[in-house]
């Protein structure tokens, strides 16, 4: 037994594999990270440019918050604002092209979601049942 652990502390393939995995899971959630940035994502994917029209459609968000996530979410090269100078300043923010690479990440979360929802509604169904017959 002590042999076979020994192999795999000694096995740096697999410490640096999941170094890397850890390091790129790490980077991805520095960048999309946290309850709003993929929901402000969608949001203007459907059409959202305005911050109040963002913050409308993205219920439960700050405009402290918004404001932030929108800033890192620029920075990371996900969206673009743009000012329009004139009477009043309007203020849009725009999806950039790179913004297009989370789709399978939104569509894999969006499935896993909807597939953790079913089971904690079946599993609170079941819990329901089961005091219901004591």
């Amino acid at each position: 037994m002590k042999k076979i652990l020994k192999e795999v502390v000694d096995n740096k393939e697999f410490t640096d594999e999941c170094n890397t995995v850890l390091m790129a899971v790490s980077d991805a959630l520095y960048a999309i990270g946290g309850k709003w940035k993929l929901m402000i994502i969608i949001a203007m994917a459907r059409g959202n440019k305005r911050f109040t029209e963002i913050q409308r459609k993205v219920n439960g968000i700050s405009a402290r918050v918004l404001s932030n996530e929108l800033k890192e979410l620029e920075i990371n090269g996900f969206i673009v604002k743009k000012v329009a100078v004139g009477y009043p300043v309007t203020i849009e923010y725009e999806l950039l092209p790179y913004s297009q690479t989370l789709k399978e990440v939104v569509e894999a979360m969006k499935k896993w979601g909807m597939q953790h929802r079913d089971k904690i509604r079946t599993e609170s169904h079941l819990e329901i049942s089961k005091k219901n017959t004591k």
